[in-house]
């Protein structure tokens, strides 16, 4: 029963989805800040964030926009956004 448990441990290294509202967006710094929901997939409980993003998701955010966000994992880095 243990072997078939770690199955559905998180791989090291994909994606996680979730959905969030965007707080503010650092293009200078790479950054956006997320209020995201939990996300179930890493573990984590609703909270506001800052991510680092990559230019394409930069140029789709827009402060005060409700998406849905493709986080690269491990690094925890926000890879696309689509809005809701």
């Amino acid at each position: 029963a243990h072997a078939a448990h770690h199955a559905d441990a998180p791989a090291a290294a994909g994606t996680a989805q979730a959905t969030g509202q965007i707080k503010a967006v650092d293009a200078k710094a790479g950054a956006i800040t997320l209020h995201h929901g939990p996300i179930a997939a890493l573990g984590w409980p609703a909270m506001t964030m800052t991510f680092k993003a990559s230019p394409e998701a930069l140029q789709a955010a827009k402060v005060g926009q409700t998406v849905s966000f493709t986080l690269k994992t491990p690094e925890n880095q926000v890879v696309a956004i689509q809005p809701q």
